[in-house]
């Protein structure tokens, strides 16, 4: 390691990012576990506090970067080019847009960020979203590379920074449907199951944990089944844990349908057309916006639970069986 710590301040542009990814936009080269390992000795700090890698920054904040030598200090490398059928895809999936946020229907197997074996990924095909703004469009939460469904996006850092706050005080409401193998007994309630993440180098992943895990609520409800062979449920996360939903499913011994990591071979019916398929679907979302009050957008299913609904004779849709949640949970 050599050169000089410096302070730098988040610009208006990298406003509500992460700082995980503040460091992966500015410090290309520079490893997420030796950044890891900066964050844990202390030695990066935001406003002179330890600070974490999912932490949210706002623009004016002083990030201590201490030094990294000249490959990690590289320049930030240019984004790129969205091929023309990847931007036609994603302005197709486009649910929702005003001046401040656009609502995408993420497709399933695209990664929201990018990461070990994800060259291709929501993050780096953003630009295709600007529709002649000046500002390239933020993330401001995620899903699963394998969940689809609705994704807010934010069009200015304002906006972003307006949109994370939102998330991070549950003031958004988030209705999932999945196909889970089984039947859940009683046929609804709610899930309290703490969970803490995992390390290893089959990539994130949780287990339940009552002292060292994080508190997690889930809502369920069925709203068909087939016999005892599948269920239809309509789940809201009342907290936002890593693979909470499927987590929670797994636990209540009804895994989500092509769920191998938490339901293995249980995850699994024969005979069913995209079995291997994971069937979480991120149905619909209320959020409150800066200018135009509370905005709900809805995503239709994809087409492998599409035809899954169809095998079992489902109806194509369902009212929300939680129309008044525990917001706080």
């Amino acid at each position: 390691m050599s050169g000089a710590v410096k302070t730098e301040h988040v610009a208006e542009a990298d406003g509500a990012i992460r700082l995980d990814r503040w460091f992966r936009r500015h410090y290309p080269t520079l490893g997420h576990g030796a950044l890891e390992k900066l964050l844990r000795t202390g030695q990066v700090r935001v406003d002179g506090r330890r600070a974490k890698a999912a932490d949210r920054l706002v623009p004016g904040q002083a990030i201590r970067v201490p030094p990294l030598g000249e490959e990690a200090a590289a320049a930030p490398q240019a984004p790129r080019p969205v091929r023309p059928q990847d931007a036609a895809m994603l302005r197709g999936a486009v649910l929702y847009r005003d001046d401040d946020l656009i609502v995408l229907d993420k497709p399933m197997g695209l990664a929201v960020q990018g990461g070990s074996g994800n060259e291709r990924h929501l993050d780096g095909l953003l630009d295709a979203l600007r529709f002649g703004a000046g500002e390239r469009p933020r993330l401001v939460h995620r899903l699963d590379k394998e969940t689809s469904g609705v994704l807010v996006i934010a069009r200015t850092a304002r906006a972003a920074a307006f949109l994370a706050r939102a998330f991070r005080d549950r003031a958004t409401r988030k209705l999932y449907w999945a196909l889970a193998a089984g039947l859940p007994k009683p046929p609804q309630g709610r899930i309290d199951l703490a969970l803490v993440k995992l390390p290893g180098p089959s990539g994130e992943r949780v287990r339940p944990g009552a002292e060292e895990g994080r508190r997690a609520a889930t809502l369920y409800h069925v709203i068909d089944h087939a016999g005892e062979r599948a269920s239809w449920l309509a789940l809201m996360p009342l907290t936002g844990r890593t693979h909470q939903l499927r987590a929670h499913c797994a636990a209540l011994g009804t895994p989500i349908l092509g769920d191998d990591k938490y339901g293995g071979a249980a995850a699994a019916l024969s005979g069913l057309p995209s079995a291997r398929r994971l069937h979480l679907h991120a149905r619909a979302i209320a959020i409150p916006t800066p200018k135009d009050g509370i905005v709900r957008v809805e995503a239709p299913l994809p087409p492998h639970m599409r035809a899954s609904w169809k095998f079992f004779g489902f109806a194509a849709d369902a009212p929300d069986p939680f129309p008044d949640p525990e917001r706080k949970g």
